[in-house]
């Protein structure tokens, strides 16, 4: 139980963060890390467009590449997706309003 509060707090404390990322058509955009989500042995990064306009969250999967790099990953299927932000949305359930 310590690890998961552990866990917790460090998240907490990368609460914020900003990360830049290029997308498809090279263009660079930054996003605001919310929290990392494990499911089925896998890890999902969630983040939202650093804009005061951004309204939906970003999914995207964590494929370590080595100890120091890692790679997110566009997931296509709806139903993870959808099971991801559901765990999302149970953990921060009165702290961010989902409309």
């Amino acid at each position: 139980m310590a690890e998961n509060k552990d866990f917790t707090e460090e998240m907490d404390e990368n609460e914020g963060a900003l990360i830049t990322l290029t997308d498809d058509e090279g263009n660079e955009v930054e996003f605001e890390f919310l929290d990392v989500i494990e499911y089925d042995g896998e890890e999902y990064i969630v983040l939202i467009e650093n804009d005061e306009d951004a309204d939906e969250v970003v999914i995207l999967k964590i494929n370590p590449i080595d100890d120091e790099t890692e790679e997110y990953v566009s997931i296509e299927d709806e139903e993870l997706l959808e099971t991801v932000f559901n765990i999302f949305k149970q953990k921060y359930e009165g702290r961010i309003d989902f409309k």
